[in-house]
């Protein structure tokens, strides 16, 4: 290794020697990486730097454990580890995060900075990888096919964590809404059409239940990526790994992370096969779909103001037009519906990527970890937005959802046990002809007595369960 005059110094791999910056703690195989691969100009996600700085640290722990890796080695490499996980470092991952090699190119960038690292720890220079390597020692044991989609797991969890929090916030503003909306009585609507009665507290209520639904699976999905095939190496056979470090390395793992992670009980399937991943991105998918039905529910009953549905009052967040005064649009909702729409695109990403797999590694992790990566972080973000932008401020437009529901025939259902179909269809012809509330046709045809009709058509008895029972 050798510095010149503009500030590099030289290193080398088996492609040969190249210029590194001389400040860089990244090395020759990084910068490999940032010439070859410029696709999405975005750089790694800090939290799967994290993660990866998690894995070597365990490793790294595993490996001084079985006696391979010197204490002084093991402790320069964790304490680099630490600083990175610290986020200390993060300038130093500036590599495209769609890449060819699997992630390799990811693996060696964290090697090299690691290693570079606790060379300056032990008072050497950097790119003195005869003292400290970043493929002998901060490799030791591992290969990219085992490291690579554990960080991606290890990650994640962690990013799920951050989903489920902002999931369980909007299902906990919901549930508020429908306990403080349970009065208000709004027509139902089925085919776009006037249905029958319901409470806008109930409507609330379904919304909650389905996205406390897609916490559930979420979570069932996640469970997944606590099984890991460190060790496996490099097609799961464990080639190059003590077996006492494939043991071991789990329980550093844990110890690192505070969760729990196990060994895979056949390696080279957790290797070989990704399908893991395609249930946590439909997880996703799946809440995504339930998201825009709701946001989409609210766009509508917030339609008008004044020549629309008008049942919801949205909050005014910014002017809606450019050229029409006084104009709002559902804008919050309309930015879930598109980070929605996004999400789903991501899916059918990782979708073909997990499908696209051949014999012992499926090579096309790099871009399934970063949809699933962004579809975490935009639904975490797009559902704390829709929370505290819209829904914390919402409001029901009680006087209009009255006037709806008292114009509407589709009351006269709750009329059929008490006069049959063929009586009510007629009422509601003639409710349709002339325009006329339900209650004063069948007071006027004497079908029911006025206390009769009142108890039939009451907002309790045509929202719950059971028939009004003649006295």
């Amino acid at each position: 290794m050798t510095e010149n005059a503009n500030a590099y110094r030289i290193e080398h791999d088996s492609l040969g020697d190249m210029q590194v910056p001389a400040d860089a703690l990244y090395g020759v195989q990084t910068v490999r990486a940032i010439e070859n691969f410029k696709i999405t100009g975005q750089h790694l996600d800090h939290d799967l730097i994290v993660a990866l700085a998690q894995v070597k640290k365990a490793a790294a722990m595993a490996n001084m454990h079985t006696g391979r890796m010197a204490t002084k080695v093991e402790e320069a490499l964790v304490k680099a580890c630490d600083e990175v996980i610290a986020g200390k470092h993060d300038d130093q991952f500036p590599i495209d995060p769609i890449q060819g090699g699997a992630g390799t190119s990811i693996n060696m960038n964290m090697n090299e900075v690691i290693t570079n690292r606790a060379l300056e720890l032990v008072g050497m220079e950097k790119g003195r990888y005869d003292i400290i390597s970043p493929n002998n020692d901060a490799n030791m044991g591992q290969s990219t096919n085992d490291t690579f989609p554990t960080a991606i797991k290890v990650c994640l969890s962690a990013k799920s964590k951050k989903v489920v929090a902002a999931l369980t916030r909007l299902a906990e503003g919901l549930e508020e809404k429908a306990a403080k909306w349970d009065h208000v009585m709004k027509m139902g609507r089925t085919h776009l059409q006037d249905a029958v009665p319901i409470t806008l507290g109930q409507e609330m209520a379904s919304y909650a239940s389905a996205v406390r639904r897609g916490i559930y699976r979420i979570g069932l999905a996640i469970e997944s990526v606590h099984t890991m095939n460190m060790g496996g190496t490099a097609i799961g056979t464990g080639l190059n790994a003590e077996p006492e470090y494939i043991k071991n390395v789990a329980q550093r793992l844990s110890q690192v992370t505070g969760e729990t992670y196990r060994t895979a009980a056949n390696m080279i399937d957790a290797t070989n096969n990704t399908d893991c991943f395609a249930d946590i991105s439909a997880s996703l998918r799946n809440i995504a779909l339930v998201l825009i039905k709701m946001a989409n529910d609210f766009r509508l009953m917030a339609s008008g103001p004044r020549c629309g549905l008008s049942e919801l009052k949205l909050p005014m967040r910014q002017p809606g037009s450019s050229i029409m005064p006084g104009k709002v649009n559902p804008v919050i909702a309309e930015v879930l519906d598109q980070t929605c729409y996004q999400i789903i695109g991501n899916d059918l990403a990782v979708t073909l990527a997990v499908e696209n797999g051949q014999f012992e590694l499926n090579v096309m992790e790099p871009v399934m970890a970063f949809n699933m990566f962004n579809s975490m972080n935009y639904l975490a973000n797009a559902v704390d937005t829709f929370n505290d932008k819209l829904l914390k401020d919402l409001e029901p437009n009680e006087e209009q959802c009255s006037y709806w529901l008292h114009r509407s025939v589709g009351v006269i259902t709750a009329l059929l046990p008490h006069i049959g179909y063929e009586a009510s269809a007629n009422l509601a012809k003639e409710a349709y002809k002339t325009g006329r509330p339900i209650r004063d046709i069948v007071l006027e045809k004497g079908h029911m007595t006025p206390e009769e009709v009142d108890r039939v058509l009451s907002p309790e008895q045509m929202t719950t369960p059971g028939i009004a029972r003649k006295d």
